[in-house]
């Protein structure tokens, strides 16, 4: 079984029916777990009643939280998440909670030893202090291991050095449409998708690009293939998660070898069924745990 980090963020997003558990390492490493693997959550949440509730509930998903270390001063993360007519969201951040403290330790070091992959973000490190520990964890993996940039652009939350080093550290970035352009302004590359995708992939050698665009579908690009996949058709009901459950899929496909075309398939089908229900952890359908 593949052991699997996310690493970040963990976040309640409020809702105007609700608030429901999630940030990107959240809802990744869940997904990972329904698919199969073996999936851990670095985070941070904040000694109080949203912190305890959001371990609790980790938990009862399955969800390993034996390094999601709890703050005694920061409160546990929040977002303002809207979503408009065709249920895809937008969000707003408060500043100072936990996860922007995040620290590297000698006990996360020895997991990052052992892991077969880690998916990490620019959210986490919208913070020095986080942004140290994130970028600590990722280098302590091991050589072989398949680090997933999932560049996860929220508002102004980001730099171009977190962006530069965090791709010196990937061997497979993950982005969408909406993030492509700021990467291509962000490092003056001019073209069609397709050219800006693999400079990117040559400038900041990496194995794998991942590139999803909604109802446009997704593109796996590599050195030498590439696969376009159709977006399958659902009713949407929100599209939080998606994303990170499409990243889910495709870090288990390549652990396991599987070839592109069956890679990109999988992970749209199941970034469709998150699409189809509420939050970003809906329990996937037996039929979509194709890589356990």
């Amino acid at each position: 079984m593949f052991r699997v980090v996310g690493l970040g963020e963990v976040l309640w997003d409020v809702m105007p029916q609700g608030r429901t558990l999630g940030g990107a390492p959240a809802n990744f490493t869940f997904q990972v777990n329904e698919l199969g693997g073996s999936g851990l959550l670095v985070s941070r949440v904040g000694d109080d009643d949203l912190g305890r509730e959001a371990l609790a509930l980790l938990a009862a998903r399955g969800v390993d939280t034996t390094h999601v270390a709890v703050d005694p001063r920061h409160p546990t993360g929040t977002v303002l998440a809207e979503l408009d007519p065709e249920g895809k969201a937008t969000y707003r951040f408060p500043s100072d909670v936990a996860w922007d403290f995040m620290e590297a330790s000698p006990a996360l070091a020895a997991l990052a030893s052992q892991v077969d992959c880690v998916c990490f973000g620019s959210l986490a490190q919208r913070s020095a202090i986080s942004s140290a520990a994130v970028q600590a964890f990722v280098q302590a993996t091991p050589p072989e291991a398949l680090r997933i940039f999932d560049v996860n652009l929220r508002g102004d939350m980001y730099s171009r050095q977190v962006i530069e080093a965090s791709l010196g550290l990937a061997t497979a970035l993950k982005l969408s449409d909406e993030e492509l352009p700021v990467l291509a302004r962000m490092f003056g590359l001019e073209g069609e998708e397709g050219t800006v995708l693999r400079a990117l992939l040559t400038a900041h050698d990496l194995d794998l690009v991942a590139y999803t665009c909604g109802g446009a579908g997704s593109l796996l690009l590599t050195r030498d293939q590439e696969h376009r996949q159709p977006a399958m058709k659902v009713q949407v009901v929100d599209t939080i998660g998606a994303g990170d459950a499409f990243t889910s899929a495709l870090a288990l496909g390549l652990l396991a070898g599987h070839d592109l075309t069956a890679i990109n398939h999988h992970a749209s089908a199941v970034a469709a069924a998150v699409c189809s229900m509420s939050g970003g952890m809906p329990p996937l359908p037996d039929a979509l745990r194709l890589f356990a």
